[in-house]
């Protein structure tokens, strides 16, 4: 019988049906894959070491997914498209968050994305004794608009009297619109905010 012409693992679709798995929020693990797959679970320890390493496989896939093309440009043109796209990744697969925020970031592709930022932060004038601070801000920032984007249409529903609250809901926006509203307004008070940061370091 002649050789498939792909093999039937890989890393690349191990991680493919993990995503799948969390996205539905079935139960994730290497049985659970192995299952989806149609295979047995040792024959996935032949690709992984572990529960560990799928996770960060599945954070690898999403970076190359969903990140720019291009990270050229003015710093705040970069962190800009990298809030973007990373807001849409959140927000498209929000159950996978509390798998990738809990385990250290190694996957090669995406600490290449992470050194392409902080180059751009530090090469605009930014002290380097701050660039991490600057990315974690840019990463909690893009997580927190990511679940508001994947949130539900009617994010408060007030059911005993409010003094302003529930007249400012029936009056405003809903799902896509509010967020993106609220996303570009905190987007502008970001960049706003570094920009005077960074200021202050040429004034200094």
């Amino acid at each position: 019988m002649p050789r498939p012409r792909t093999p039937l693992l890989s890393t690349d679709r191990i991680a493919d049906a993990a995503m799948e798995l969390v996205d539905e929020g079935a139960p994730f693990g290497v049985n659970a894959i192995a299952r989806r797959l149609g295979v047995t679970p040792s024959s996935l320890y032949n690709h992984i070491a572990g529960r560990d390493e799928i996770v960060e496989l599945m954070r690898g896939r999403l970076v190359q997914r969903y990140t720019p093309a291009s990270l050229d440009g003015t710093w705040d043109e970069v962190v800009e498209r990298m809030l973007r796209a990373q807001r849409r990744m959140y927000a498209e697969h929000p159950f996978l968050i509390p798998l990738i925020v809990g385990k250290t970031i190694t996957d090669p592709s995406v600490i290449s994305t992470y050194d392409r930022l902080a180059s751009a932060l530090a090469a605009a004038g930014f002290p380097e004794d701050d660039v991490l601070e600057v990315i974690g801000i840019i990463d909690a920032f893009s997580i927190g608009f990511g679940l508001d984007l994947a949130s539900p249409d009617d994010v408060w529903r007030p059911e005993t009297p409010t003094e302003i609250l529930g007249r400012l809901v029936e009056a405003g926006a809903r799902g896509t619109t509010r967020s993106d509203r609220a996303f570009d307004g905190g987007l502008e008070l970001l960049l706003d905010g570094l920009r005077l940061r960074l200021a202050r370091y040429e004034n200094d």
